[in-house]
Parts: structure tokens; C-alpha cells; sequence
């Protein structure tokens, strides 16, 4: 993937790693990233012919997001999104990786799915596809997958994303498995009998609108549960969206603990509550729902903190059709590869989140928690970065978004932040315009 020898200029480059904002010149040969430096000179000029030359003009330059998480619907609902406008959508938003979801129809879960797959992803997308496989046979819960046949497929994790587990013995079982192959098992922390059918938090707000609710605890509960099987059988454990601040003391005792535990949110539980329902916008309608601003704050706290390890944008496109419903019929999930980043420079803008603590979640850790090269400004990474500028502001329109599905609960928002350029592996991807 490999693109032609490219020098930037001029840049405020976001190390997530030494935590810094500095101005700088990045040198990109062979797809990597070959000297990062303060000064430029003839040394570096004369290296790169002048149509290879980006003057950033003091816009941020930083590691390109590696969003885990992500739903496509290939195969079975392309009308919804395939790989190629995802991997348009992905490349626009300044996500240079794919890590993506297996609730497909068909569900991903053999050796043959997983490597069509692959081969869409290479095929369609211009940012690269890293994919997941299910964890039980159809997600149904009952029965464990091949793991070693599906790992050796390509398989980056394993889940069974928001259809929880309910058999314990099944999980245990699956768990322990993965743990003597080495897998990264992804996990959604929610008591299934008690969220089950829910559209809301529970609370004063959800009985005043009369929407059938989930207590908060069902998360705790759940987190629990998975936390203890962690214990007992030594997996590596993400879980995919920790939204309550309920759920935080368990995640904080696991990971004193020493066990091999890491968490994610998703954006929207860290830019809106349960108070953006109020008018039964369905947009707003995702799985676990909105929660109080009091869980959204100490969510934002965690991610600062470095207790919540990722940040993802849980991409879920749905089609009008599924949205257009009463509010607790329709489908749940919002689409988020294009809008996650202005979304996000609202904490960067209010004081509550800086650049590196934020791309330190959405492209270092993740990149780590999966071995990747990816998601740090270092010499010899793969030049997976995105350059951006954080103060342009403008009024989302979802009908401009490059996902077929447009689904997103910030149509006609005021945001501030665009993605000027995307590259993967030292080749444009992507540029503004």
C-alpha cells in the first residue's frame, strides 16, 4: 500500500505517545514514516520533488484513527453500506483502519466468510480492513466457532457484539479457548434479561416519555460477569462500550487486578444524554441508549484518565425504512465514520479533552490492543495519518455524508474540526475538495 516518497511541512504534529503538540516536517518514504523534525533544509527538500510537497500551513497532523467496531453490511444489506462507501466515508472522517463487526447476514463466523471478507475489503476500500469474527456459531449463543481455523483466516478479534452470551458455560467455555490460542475476545457488557427491549436509560426523563427503559446496572451487572470469567480463565478482554459511571470502580478493580482487561465508548455516549431523545428522534436511538449527563461526564473523565482505553464511532448504518418507526420499534444505531472526529473536537474545544489524550484513544491504544504498527507519529510507523484543522466550522448536512446510510443524530449540527487529508501507507486516500 505502499504510495510515492511525500514531505509535509509546516505541521502541528499530535504525538499521542509523548503526549505533545509540536510544530514540525514529517519525510514519508516506502509507505512509512522516515524522519520526523523540527528543521527543514535542502537535506529534506532536495529528497522529495516538489508535486510531493504538502505545505500544512499549521494544521494538526496526527495518526489516523483505527475505529474498532465497525459495522458493514457486506454481505447481506449492501443497500445499507458496502465496503467501497464505507472505505469512502472511513477515508473522509480521517479513519485510515477498518476494524470490522461480523453481525452480517450471514453472520461471520467460517473460515470462507471471514476471507470474502478480505477480499472485499482489499478490494473496495482505500483504508485498510481488519476483520472480526463471531464468537458462537450465527451469534446465537450455544455453540463456539472455530477459532483457531478462523484466527489463522485473518480473524483480529472475537465477538458476538450486542447479542450477550447468556449461557455462562457456553462463554466460559469460549473464553478459555481463546485464551489458549491468544485471541482478543470483545465483549458488550450488559445483563441481557434486563435490557432486553429497551430504548432508554432508566430514570425520571424515560418515565416521563413513557419509553421502556434499562436500568444502568444492567451494565455493572454485566461487566461483572465477564470481569470474573476474565479471572477465572486469563483472556484478553475489551469491553466495547463502557457508558455508566456505575460500571467504572469494576473496570478500575480489574485492571488493578492485573488482569488483561481494556475498555472502549463510543462518541456518542461521550457528546450527548438521555436528554436528546426528547422529541423521539429515532437518530438518537443506539445500543446501550443515552445516558444521564452525570454518566456522560465521568465517561469523558475516564477517557482523560486513561481508564477507558478506546474511543470508536460503533458505526451501525440503517436505512430509513428501519428508522422511520415509533420510537421503540425502531433499529437502534447511528452511522459515525465521517462525523467522529468534528463530534469529538467538541471535548478538544471545551477544555475537556487535549489532542493527544484524544488520539491517544482513538489511534494508540487501539492500534496496541490489536499488535498493530499503526496509530503512533514515530520514525518508522506506517504512515497511517491524517492531517486536519480543528477550528474550521460548518453545519453538518447527512445527506452530504458518503455512507449510503445516513443515519446520524447530528444532522444540521454546528461543528467545528474537517479532515483536510487521509493517508494510508504514504498514499492520499483522501483529500478535502
Amino acid at each position: 500500500m505502499a504510495g510515492a516518497d511525500l514531505l509535509i511541512t509546516g505541521a502541528r504534529i499530535v504525538d499521542p505517545e509523548a503526549g505533545t503538540v509540536e510544530d514540525g516536517h514529517v519525510l514519508i518514504e516506502d509507505g512509512r514514516i522516515s524522519e520526523i523534525t523540527s528543521e527543514i533544509g535542502p537535506r529534506l527538500t532536495e529528497r522529495v520533488a516538489p508535486e510531493n510537497r504538502v505545505e500544512a500551513g499549521g494544521k494538526m497532523l496526527a495518526p489516523g484513527i483505527v475505529d474498532i467496531g465497525v459495522k458493514v453490511c457486506e454481505p447481506g444489506e449492501r443497500h445499507k453500506e458496502s465496503y467501497k462507501t464505507a472505505g469512502a466515508a472511513a477515508a473522509a472522517g480521517g479513519v485510515t483502519t477498518l476494524v470490522t463487526r461480523p453481525d452480517t447476514d450471514p453472520v461471520i463466523d467460517t473460515p470462507e466468510a471471514l476471507e470474502f471478507i478480505r477480499r472485499r475489503g482489499q478490494e473496495a476500500a482505500p483504508v485498510r480492513v481488519l476483520p472480526m469474527a463471531a464468537l458462537t456459531k450465527g451469534r446465537a449463543g450455544t455453540e463456539m466457532t472455530e477459532l483457531g481455523f478462523l484466527l489463522d483466516a485473518g480473524a483480529v478479534a472475537f465477538t458476538d457484539c450486542d447479542r450477550v452470551i447468556a449461557d455462562t458455560r457456553v462463554l466460559t467455555r469460549a473464553l478459555t479457548y481463546a485464551q489458549g490460542l491468544g485471541a482478543l475476545v470483545i465483549g458488550h457488557p450488559q445483563e441481557p434479561g434486563l435490557s432486553r427491549g429497551a430504548a432508554a436509560t432508566s430514570g425520571k426523563f424515560a418515565s416521563l416519555r413513557g419509553l421502556p427503559a434499562v436500568s444502568p446496572m444492567a451494565e455493572r451487572m454485566g461487566l461483572d460477569r465477564d470481569i470474573a470469567l476474565v479471572e477465572m480463565t486469563g483472556v484478553r478482554y475489551h469491553a466495547d462500550q463502557i457508558t455508566t459511571i456505575r460500571a467504572l470502580p469494576a473496570l478500575e478493580r480489574a485492571k488493578r487486578n492485573g488482569f488483561d482487561v481494556t475498555a472502549g465508548t463510543s462518541i456518542h455516549h461521550l457528546t450527548l444524554n438521555e436528554l436528546d431523545l426528547a422529541d423521539y428522534r429515532t437518530f438518537f436511538k443506539v445500543k446501550p441508549p443515552l445516558r444521564s449527563e452525570e454518566d456522560r461526564q465521568a465517561v469523558i473523565e475516564a477517557v482523560r484518565s486513561g481508564l477507558i482505553d478506546t474511543i470508536s464511532s460503533m458505526h451501525t448504518p440503517q436505512d430509513e425504512e428501519s428508522k422511520r418507526l415509533p420510537f421503540e420499534e425502531a433499529a437502534s444505531g447511528a452511522v459515525g465514520l465521517e462525523t467522529m472526529l468534528p463530534v469529538l473536537l467538541r471535548l478538544y474545544h471545551s477544555g475537556e479533552l487535549e489532542l493527544p489524550a484524544l488520539f491517544r484513544a482513538l489511534s494508540l491504544n487501539p492500534a496496541r490492543r490489536l499488535g498493530l504498527e499503526a496509530g503512533r507519529m514515530a520514525k518508522g510507523a506506517p504512515a497511517d495519518l491524517m492531517l486536519f484543522d480543528p477550528d474550521k466550522p460548518f453545519i453538518l448536512d447527512r445527506f452530504k455524508l458518503l455512507s449510503k446510510s445516513k443515519n446520524t443524530p447530528f444532522d444540521n449540527a454546528r461543528l467545528q474540526g474537517r479532515v483536510l487529508m487521509t493517508l494510508v501507507g504514504g498514499r492520499v486516500v483522501y483529500r478535502a475538495g
